[in-house]
This record gives C-alpha cells, structure tokens and sequence, in this order.
C-alpha cells in the first residue's frame, strides 16, 4: 500500500511519513508494520501492514478531493440540532477519527459556524484548533502550498479578518520613533 518515504495521513493525527517497513515477531506469529512519523509533532507510530485500511491510514487527497473540501468549507446551509457541547463534542471527535478529510472540513465548518451564534466550550475551542491544523496541513501538501496560505483561506471563507504580521526581519529596518 505505502512505500518508504511516502506520505499518509493517519486519522487524528495527521500527515505522516513513512520512514520504515519492519517485521517484528508478536505472540510467536511475524506481522509487518509501517513505521510513520507524525509532521506535526515527531510522534512515531507503528501500523500493522495487514491493519492499515481498518485504522484509516490513506493517501494524500487528489486535487479533484481538495475541490470538494472548499465546497464543504464554503457550504454555510447546515442545520443544528439543540444538544448539549459534550454530545456536540462526542460527534465532531468520532467524524475526526473517521479520517476522513470530507468529515474533518465538515466539523471544522460547523465549529466556524457555531462560534458566531455562541462561545465555543474550551473542548470545542481546541477541537476547531485541531481540525484546522490537520486539514491546514494537508491541504498544504496537496495543493503544493504554503501553511499560512491555506489557513488564510480558510479564515476567509468564514469572514474572519486575516491581519498581515511582519516578518521580525521587517522589524529590524522599520524606523521606531522614541
């Protein structure tokens, strides 16, 4: 399925790369497991080969996939059913562990969403942190471009202000007044 050197994304965790195929001997029986490390925070994981559909491991998304995530990113129609932050909570965590990119963007547009209407519980607050990391980082890599770039957009789409932070080397010649 996976090659060493390809990237993968691995469900909550994000993109990944393969650094090894290893047999290891498990209750007297070989099983073969991809080794990825995890982009974002160096985090290793060993997948059984044999596991890896089950556990959702799958490739970087094509750019016919990218197109359908801004649609789901852009879709602002969707209906809420009252509940309560943790049953909302509950949900947005099993469509993240999906991994799937198409039930990440959905959670991450529906947090957006509800934020304008009310506060966001602080579980809710680092969920939408969570889902726009790793739908920022992916998207990055298969459309070829910069972090900042992707994220920016995303902010748009929901209308939040994106301020332009100077560079610190743009700092160092700006003229200061005392």
């Amino acid at each position: 399925m996976f090659d060493v050197g390809e990237l993968a994304v691995y469900p909550a965790h994000g993109v990944g790369i393969i650094e090894a195929i290893e047999e290891k001997e498990l209750g007297g029986a070989k099983h073969i497991f991809y080794v990825m490390r995890i982009l974002e925070n160096d985090m290793k994981i060993m997948i059984p080969k044999n596991n890896a559909g089950n556990v959702g491991l799958r490739a970087i998304i094509s750019q016919k996939d990218v197109e359908e995530v801004y649609s789901i990113l852009e879709e602002k129609d969707v209906k809420f059913t009252p509940q309560t932050w943790n049953r909302r909570y509950r949900e947005y965590m099993e469509k993240i562990k999906t991994g799937s990119i198409f039930d990440l963007a959905a959670v991450l547009r529906d947090l957006y969403i509800l934020q304008k209407d009310k506060p966001l519980s602080f579980g809710e607050r680092k969920m939408l942190e969570t889902a726009k990391g790793l739908l920022v980082k992916e998207l990055s890599i298969a459309k070829n471009k910069k972090e900042e770039e992707i994220a920016q957009g995303i902010e748009s789409i929901f209308g939040i202000e994106v301020s332009h932070v100077p560079a610190p080397e743009d700092l160092l010649d700006a003229e200061v007044e005392i």
